[in-house]
């Protein structure tokens, strides 16, 4: 099975869009959705969009997937929403070339937990305990990195919708039969011209700080290891 990863799409709608165009040329097997899907501009559009799938896509429940805010849930229907709250919180697939893969959005015991390429062995090892997949795919921290610790291979393809990256676009992850980190450029202006129709309140600013900006990912990592040490 070949696999594609979407995680935290957070409702950029234009992102996602162009990230569906480009499988139509991967065309994976399986897309998988890493979670926290709709909180941003366009929950209820990006949902029905991820819904028109159908059985090519498959759910994890991320954190604002469980608790949405307020904007969200003015948005989304009753159905909508218990169908987010009913997501699996991780799934166990066999990936060409990786085999046994788990995804999860956090990390496989917490959907909040922060784990990034800086996280150290001490706090990992916990995270990873009683976990028998070979790879471990996430989410939560919008960075990508691929690294290993210990058997395993853990990675993050990064996020669609507000990446922490050194350049602007969509970033995603194919899978099978090796891993492929991939970035998706999109028209930004085109983009940021929707999100501010979009409703959302402090849609500008949102979409300066999620589209344009950029955002170093070694010093994401770093900023987002510190808050891990502080809890």
């Amino acid at each position: 099975m070949r696999v594609a990863v979407l995680n935290d799409v957070h409702g950029n709608l234009p992102a996602l869009e162009a990230v569906l165009g480009e499988l139509e040329v991967v065309q994976p097997d399986l897309v998988v959705l890493g979670g926290d899907m709709v909180l941003g501009p366009f929950p209820r559009e990006t949902l029905e969009t991820l819904l028109a799938l159908n059985d090519r896509a498959c759910f994890v429940r991320g954190n604002t997937d469980r608790q949405p805010d307020g904007f969200v849930v003015d948005q989304l229907t009753v159905e909508q929403l218990a169908f987010l709250a009913g997501l699996p919180v991780s799934v166990s697939l066999d990936v060409d070339g990786l085999g046994p893969t788990l995804f999860c959005h956090g990390s496989p015991r917490s959907d909040e937990e922060i784990v990034t390429r800086l996280t150290p062995e001490e706090r990992l090892a916990p995270m990873l305990a009683g976990v028998d997949e070979d790879v471990v795919v996430h989410g939560h921290t919008h960075v990508r990195y691929d690294r290993r610790s210990g058997a395993k291979r853990i990675l993050c393809p990064g996020s669609i919708g507000m990446p922490y990256e050194e350049e602007p676009g969509a970033y995603w992850a194919a899978l099978g039969p090796d891993v492929e980190l991939r970035r998706t450029p999109y028209d930004l202006e085109a983009a940021v011209g929707r999100i501010a129709t979009s409703g959302l309140p402090g849609a500008e600013a949102w979409a300066r700080e999620y589209v344009y900006a950029v955002n170093g990912p070694n010093e994401a990592s770093r900023y987002l290891e510190e808050l891990a040490s502080a809890d």
